[in-house]
């Protein structure tokens, strides 16, 4: 053998060790804007770290929630990240599903976390998942067509105020609506917006002794209101719209006020992507002046599945995605506007976003007087807002949305939508022993 063809082997033998040590990242993801971003620029992440590649699994909501569950309760091992919500953490945590993030690197500061979002992630003082982006609700509106109608909004407003304006700015002859809702069936979807709605109805989904609410006046009050308030000024099949639906209906020109994710203000005020970015307005979630406004507290987060046999490939990886450089990534690339909310204190206290994003105040103070640990008017036995953290409510959560979609529909009646709700939800209760 020559020296050529023996060095030649050499390195052929060290690239193949090189590969055969690259350990490839399986990231299961939803399919929301700052998640089609962060993917987008991962090139930063693996070109820090080139013995790791990283596989997307980037799927709609309610499936993303349906797989990674699925998954994860079964130990099937798809997943070495998973993007989860606020209401999976303790429960998964606690069932021993999740690692504790523990090795986040001295520089993560996780210190600088929002408290609102930290302790929704955080069992026994060990932090469970880490927040991509946090959010609350709250109303997104056209100011230009307030203006024309004559009427000013509120920073706090009430749900008849919102109703009247809706249907005052309905144009539907030039496919103008005045208000965009979720009305998809799912959990997380449907049921994520009027769960919160409700609670400002003075609503609850169950009273002390787990007891379903949804034969009481407060949720008749709160369904009425909403199916008949989407059909005066609500798009034609809001029943099939959720948040994606709704964000390029309002992108559109389509909408005269939506109301949901604050996490949306960045992309309803892009003008590359927002035919009425320079004309948003944004205010508080609506109140019925009982003391709770309809607004949520949510962050999508990256989590590590219990088993994982790349802890420290995975760790690096939700220490790049959710720490302080990437925000810096984000304003390099894509102007500090657009950088993931609601995470981290030191954003929020910092004067180029303030000034570059309009909605930072009011994301700040939603986030902030969301309480999910009062989540209702009444007393209440959960903890959540737009949800029930017990592991029952998303079978639960996505059954009874399937009614109330049903009824936004015209598919039943409210009254019927309402006591199949209470059937099937008192079944449940009683079949997993909360009620005796």
């Amino acid at each position: 053998m020559n020296l050529r063809t023996f060095l030649l082997g050499t390195c052929s033998a060290v690239a193949l060790s090189g590969l055969a040590q690259a350990e490839t990242l399986t990231i299961a993801t939803v399919n929301n804007g700052d998640m089609i971003r962060m993917q987008k620029l991962t090139d930063d992440f693996t070109s820090k770290n080139p013995d790791i590649t990283l596989e997307w699994v980037t799927l709609e909501e309610n499936v993303l929630r349906q797989r990674v569950t699925t998954d994860i309760a079964t130990k099937g091992g798809q997943y070495d990240i998973m993007t989860i919500g606020t209401y999976e953490v303790p429960i998964w945590a606690k069932q021993g599903w999740l690692l504790p993030l523990d090795n986040l690197g001295a520089d993560y500061d996780v210190d600088d976390l929002l408290p609102a979002i930290r302790s929704g992630l955080t069992i026994d003082g060990k932090l469970y998942a880490a927040p991509f982006y946090g959010e609350s609700s709250m109303v997104m509106y056209r100011k230009d067509l307030f203006e024309k109608a004559g009427l000013t909004m509120p920073d706090a407003p009430t749900w008849d105020f919102i109703a009247e304006a809706a249907r005052k700015i309905t144009d539907k002859n030039n496919e103008v609506y005045g208000i965009c809702l979720r009305g998809k069936a799912g959990w997380g979807e449907n049921m994520a917006f009027l769960t919160a709605t409700a609670n400002a109805f003075g609503a609850r989904w169950f009273d002390e002794n787990w007891k379903p609410q949804f034969d009481q006046p407060e949720w008749k009050n709160a369904l009425d209101f909403y199916v008949k308030l989407m059909n005066d000024a609500g798009p034609p099949g809001a029943s099939s719209n959720g948040f994606n639906e709704n964000l390029s209906l309002f992108q559109t020109g389509k909408c005269g006020m939506w109301i949901d994710a604050t996490v949306a203000a960045s992309f309803v005020t892009n003008p590359k992507e927002s035919t009425v970015a320079d004309k948003v307005g944004f205010a508080l979630a609506p109140d019925t002046g009982l003391g709770k406004r309809g607004n949520w507290l949510w962050a999508w987060n990256l989590a590590i599945p219990a088993g994982s046999q790349k802890v420290a490939a995975a760790e690096k990886f939700i220490a790049w995605a959710t720490g302080k450089d990437y925000l810096k990534l984000v304003a390099d690339k894509e102007g500090w506007a657009n950088v993931p909310p609601g995470t981290r204190t030191s954003l929020y206290a910092n004067p180029e976003y303030q000034k570059a994003a309009p909605f930072a105040k009011m994301t700040l103070d939603s986030i902030n007087a969301a309480d999910p640990k009062n989540p209702a008017v009444k007393p209440v036995p959960y903890v959540g807002v737009q949800f029930v953290a017990i592991p029952e409510f998303q079978g639960l959560g996505t059954a009874v949305g399937q009614q109330f979609s049903a009824a936004l529909a015209g598919q039943m009646s409210v009254d019927d939508a309402l006591a199949s709700a209470q059937t099937l939800t008192e079944r449940e209760m009683t079949k997993a022993g909360y009620i005796k």
